[in-house]
């Protein structure tokens, strides 16, 4: 592979590009659906790669996460509020509920911190910040 990209390379670029886009459409974030989109295959890089900086996908997966990253800091104001009013303005932002983040907590206990009766501890505030990709401190 060359440092630079030369005019004759754009052709299998634009080949390698496409071939690439079936799987994972990149491009900026536009519409909530672009977002979900997004989302979704951040999600699923996450689980994949997770902090390997030495994985394949990595640097895909810190493109993805530049990409929600730009979005959310235009479209996406937190409350500045209780770790339980963050989660809650979360689960409403993206049309969810406790049942939906099973993987993350039992649906009975995110029930219990949105309705007061139990704090986020550090395990769940560091799961729910991978999980909305946002910063950790939103939850503490």
């Amino acid at each position: 592979m060359t440092k630079h990209l030369t005019p004759a390379q754009i052709p299998e670029l634009a080949e390698t590009w496409t071939s690439l886009q079936r799987y994972a459409p990149l491009r900026p974030i536009q519409t909530a659906d672009d977002f979900e989109r997004v989302a979704a295959l951040a999600q699923i890089l996450a689980e994949t790669v997770g902090d390997d900086a030495s994985h394949p996908l990595y640097s895909l997966f810190e493109l993805t996460m530049s990409l929600i990253e730009k979005w959310e800091d235009a479209h996406l104001r937190l409350p500045e509020a209780e770790p339980r009013d963050v989660l809650r303005c979360l689960l409403e932002a993206n049309d969810l509920e406790p049942t939906d983040l099973g993987d993350v907590a039992a649906p009975e206990l995110l029930g219990d911190i949105l309705s007061g009766q139990r704090d986020i501890d550090e395990d769940l505030a560091k799961a729910l910040s991978k999980r909305f990709h946002i910063d950790v401190k939103a939850f503490i």
